[in-house]
């Protein structure tokens, strides 16, 4: 999920410098001046914005305090915080003014004296509040965590996805671990972000195409007994040359109600890539 920059555009200069900074540390951000298109809900897209968000940088400065709509976006991440009882707000001051009363005993990341400094104590609350290789989706029957480790075997770059999904309706627990291994032509478009320092942005790009593929050839196991279900497929995307060799790995923890159970292992990437 990215992280929301709630800023006023008399501060835009500083902000495009802060977002770039945060892309080159692994940071999936989003600013409104790079998201949205002429036509857009600045409204609707904004507040879908921050409810997505894992985390919502306020930068503060004489210009945003006084900000009603930067009022709004303060709002609305106090809100998440009560009701999710964690961390979504972080501070950066970029320069002397008078803080909002709910901010004041928060600490901040301090950019008033030294960019460095102030970017290094932001990248490590964004580091403890948010994360691209990890994280939990929420279901209506109940919650899924996952996980991704990725590197290269035999010279071709790896995805390896491990899958928990705890079931509210049943006391059974999935484990699935999906391995992805791409060609040549997909290895070759991975290393260029890798080599750039972009490996995050490539490794998103490559969960996007193969997302699209497995929702047209939905991926998924039965599992009809206690033991380890295994299931090999190839994807192809022809238009792009892409092809990906997908070894899935699936078997049930808890109590065994005896009853087949689907595993909808497509549902699982969708909700990691969203």
């Amino acid at each position: 999920m990215p992280v929301f920059i709630s800023y006023s555009h008399s501060d835009k200069e500083f902000v495009d410098s802060l977002a770039g900074q945060l892309v080159l540390r692994n940071a999936h951000v989003w600013v409104d001046r790079w998201e949205l298109n002429v036509g857009d809900s600045i409204l609707n897209n904004v507040q879908h914005a921050i409810q997505d968000a894992s985390a919502l940088i306020v930068v503060l400065s004489k210009a945003s305090v006084q900000s009603e709509w930067c009022k709004k976006e303060l709002s609305a991440g106090l809100m998440r915080e009560l009701e999710e009882r964690r961390v979504v707000v972080l501070p950066a001051m970029l320069e002397d003014c008078e803080v909002p009363v709910f901010l004041r005993e928060k600490m901040y990341a301090d950019f008033r004296t030294n960019f460095d400094i102030g970017l290094r104590l932001l990248v490590d609350a964004i580091a403890k509040v948010t994360t691209s290789d990890q994280g939990r989706t929420q279901e209506p029957d109940g919650t899924t965590d996952w996980s991704v480790d990725w590197g290269y075997q035999d010279g071709f770059v790896q995805l390896v996805f491990t899958i928990i999904h705890a079931s509210k309706s049943t006391p059974i627990t999935g484990l699935t671990e999906v391995t992805v291994t791409a060609n040549d032509v997909v290895t070759a478009r991975y290393q260029k972000f890798d080599e750039a320092g972009l490996g995050w942005m490539g490794r998103l790009i490559l969960t996007e195409a193969l997302v699209d593929i497995a929702q047209a050839d939905t991926l998924g196991v039965i599992l009809d007994s206690p033991k380890s279900q295994v299931l090999n497929r190839g994807l192809r995307d022809p238009k792009r040359a892409a092809e990906y060799r997908v070894s899935i790995r699936c078997r049930r923890l808890g109590e065994d109600n005896g009853k087949n159970q689907f595993i909808n292992v497509s549902s699982y990437l969708v909700g990691i890539r969203d």
